[in-house]
């Protein structure tokens, strides 16, 4: 096989199977390669990957070592991706009653979904996560997207139980911007005891659906190592009630009457490397 050839079946499956370790005899078997020719393959590989902004190989040394990959989108593409995002927010005609934003349309489109995953996987990739949770239904999109960056299931809180879902644990709690009393549920078989986890949502007013699911995995005695949320509404700081989250966008001075609204960068940026 010609190296131009071997390059791009690497590259593919590295893709592919993200923050997965690879064993360079895998590579040398897979494509009837020497292990030296392998390793310099990887090289320019991990070379383009960096240079591209997209992530790059790790290398673990020892007998069973090997190389993974790490999805890292580089500042320079986020920044650009995210300016491009609150570009696209600002337009008053995205106003709801409420102070909330149409995001559907930008929730539906794969690409930006794929983005989206892109950054927060970005962020969490260190974090040894097991599985990223959400909450039906707006916020299924965004963890998909997150979970295929990771290499780890998704695992949805409902608000009721499904028949087909065996027994689940629940909780009542209390929902941040309406402060009614709310119920959401898991059922037993999605999670196992003491995962590491992230926590994906679309938007975040108050917080009080996120510490809901908090809640609800201390059930499951899981450790939520990391929270990421599209959007979050800048007027409910002072409500809040979830902390050490990352953003991608902060709504803010949102006018409904007047139809003007301004968004700026999230705290993303504040700890990308």
């Amino acid at each position: 096989m010609k190296r131009s050839d071997r390059l791009i079946g690497m590259t593919h499956y590295v893709l592919e199977h993200p923050l997965q370790l690879i064993s360079l005899p895998f590579f040398a078997e897979k494509y009837q390669a020497a292990k030296s020719s392998v390793s310099e393959d990887l090289t320019i590989m991990n070379n383009m990957l960096q240079q591209e902004g997209i992530g790059y190989l790790e290398s673990v040394s020892g007998a069973a070592g090997g190389v993974r990959y790490i999805p890292h989108y580089g500042k320079e593409n986020s920044e650009s991706f995210i300016n491009t995002l609150c570009h696209r927010l600002e337009d008053p005609n995205r106003l709801l009653p409420g102070g909330y934003l149409f995001m559907s349309d930008i929730l539906g489109e794969p690409e930006t979904i794929r983005l989206i995953g892109r950054l927060f996987a970005t962020k969490f990739a260190p974090l040894d996560i097991e599985a990223v949770v959400t909450v039906a239904t707006k916020g299924i999109p965004l963890a998909y997207a997150v979970a295929s960056f990771l290499n780890v299931p998704v695992v949805i809180v409902r608000r009721d139980p499904k028949i087909t879902e065996g027994s689940t644990v629940s909780i009542n709690y209390v929902s941040g911007s309406s402060r009614k009393i709310q119920t959401m549920v898991l059922t037993k078989r999605s999670l196992k005891q003491g995962a590491k986890v992230c926590i994906v949502d679309d938007f975040m007013k108050a917080g009080g659906t996120i510490d809901g699911m908090k809640s609800l995995l201390k059930e499951f005695d899981a450790q939520v190592a990391g929270i990421g949320v599209l959007a979050e509404a800048e007027d409910e700081e002072d409500e809040r009630v979830v902390e050490d989250y990352t953003s991608l966008v902060k709504i803010s001075n949102v006018d409904v009457r007047n139809q003007q609204i301004e968004v700026r960068k999230g705290n993303f940026f504040n700890e990308l490397d």
